[in-house]
């Protein structure tokens, strides 16, 4: 009986100190457990907030640069007008000198243009947007040439005009065009030289009635021919000038 006693003593013995050690194993676990969980949501809320914060950021930036870009695109058009605008002004300019340039050149060619006056002129008309004479256009222009008769100094200057539509720098080819046919049918018809002429084109810049009607700009379409001489013998030719304005 002593001997299953001390085995039963030393069981129960064990089995205690088994039992104690479990529950000191579970009380570590918890306490552990206990101490890392508000660790572990600390943490989780840090990480959570450091989220936030890089969004924030992230958007703050994006708005910046948004901003940032939409600035430089205000000021590259802005920019972009102020040089269209400048251009213009100058386009406009350089227009206004060369009307000017046209109209006093004749002055630079003609040495004593002083002495030179128009003793007749004529002013034949074409169709919008063309070049060509008629046959009405041509016999204007037969009366006008019998007032050369026997000249020998003298000067033709031929003017061509066009009305107030569409480009100025088309109108001002328009316009040469319009001055070269009729210097050629003069030039072929009755043989007068080349260095009698003198052509402007003056495209739209000088009109001779107003171009808010159909019939005002009918009227700028035309070529005007003045005859130019510095002789006392174009008083006779005067007198059977051929004048239509």
């Amino acid at each position: 009986m002593t001997v299953d006693t001390r085995t039963v003593l030393r069981a129960f013995s064990a089995i205690a100190a088994l039992s104690v050690l479990m529950a000191t194993g579970c009380s570590t676990k918890n306490y552990v457990k206990s101490q890392t969980t508000p660790i572990i949501q600390h943490t989780n809320e840090l990480d959570d907030a450091t989220a936030t914060n890089n969004r924030n950021i992230k958007d703050v930036d994006q708005r910046a640069q948004t901003g940032i870009a939409q600035a430089q695109s205000s000021a590259d058009t802005a920019t972009q007008k102020a040089s269209q605008a400048n251009q213009s002004a100058t386009q406009a300019q350089g227009s206004a000198q060369e009307a000017v340039n046209r109209a006093d050149s004749l002055a630079s060619v003609v040495k004593n243009i002083d002495n030179y006056k128009s003793v007749a002129d004529v002013s034949v008309t074409f169709a919008f947007d063309k070049a060509v004479l008629t046959k009405p256009e041509k016999a204007e222009l037969d009366k006008f040439a019998t007032s050369l008769g026997d000249l020998k100094s003298y000067i033709l200057e031929v003017t061509g005009g066009t009305d107030s539509t569409g480009d100025a720098n088309y109108n001002y080819a328009l316009s040469q065009r319009r001055a070269d046919a009729v210097v050629q049918y003069l030039a072929s018809t009755y043989n007068i030289a080349p260095h009698r002429f003198y052509l402007i084109g003056i495209g739209k810049d000088v009109e001779v009635a107003p171009n808010t009607t159909a019939a005002g700009r009918a009227k700028n379409r035309r070529v005007t021919v003045q005859l130019l001489t510095n002789t006392t013998s174009a008083q006779g030719a005067q007198a059977g000038a051929v004048s239509q304005k």
